[in-house]
Order: C-alpha cells, then structure tokens, then sequence
C-alpha cells in the first residue's frame, strides 16, 4: 500500500493548523496509513483548496473511551467537544488513531 500524500480537513480547523494550535487529528482505520516522517499536503474538505504542509510525527492507535484532556489540548479544544466532534464523523468508532504533525508550510 502506498502511503497518502495528501490530508483533508474541515475548513473551520484551517486556522489552528496553521497558527499551530492544532498540532494532532484523530481518524479512524480508513485514514491510520501516514507514514512519521512523510510530508503531506493539506487539502480543505469543502473545497479542496491546499492551505499547507505537514510533517507527520507519528500515528498511534487509542480508543475512543481513552481520550484524554492531554488529546483536546492538542487538538485545540475541550475533551467534550473534542468527543462530539469525533462522534459526529466517526459516530460508532472504537478503535482511532492520533495523527501528531507538524506544519511544514
């Protein structure tokens, strides 16, 4: 399998990525494949317009029921709202993974 090149997120997260404020994304098994070291560029979902690069860290697996506070700061957020933000796209997950990067441009 050929690791991804390219990331998607919503447009509202634009800004903390770029800021640095949001420095993880948690996917599901569908998108755990980024390779630490690889550089990705980053796409908005609504309408694919590349805003910059990231460096991918790492990519370690962790259950819903485990996210912690440590996981909301990074994302730039609150544990509650991180966990209706993860419920809304990936509404019966368990198994996710955190995705830790860092911006390139």
């Amino acid at each position: 399998m050929t690791a991804p090149t390219s990331m998607l997120f919503f447009e509202r997260f634009e800004s903390d990525i770029v800021s640095g404020k949001k420095t993880i994304t948690i996917r599901d098994e569908s998108e755990c494949d980024y390779v630490p070291g690889s550089t990705v560029r980053v796409f908005t979902l609504e309408d694919n317009r590349e805003f910059c690069q990231l460096k991918i860290i790492s990519v370690v697996p962790v259950l819903f029921d485990e996210l912690t506070q440590f996981h909301a700061d990074q994302e730039n957020m609150t544990l509650d709202v991180l966990k209706e933000v993860i419920r809304e796209i990936y509404p019966n997950t368990q198994q996710l993974y955190v995705v830790s990067y860092r911006l390139v441009f």
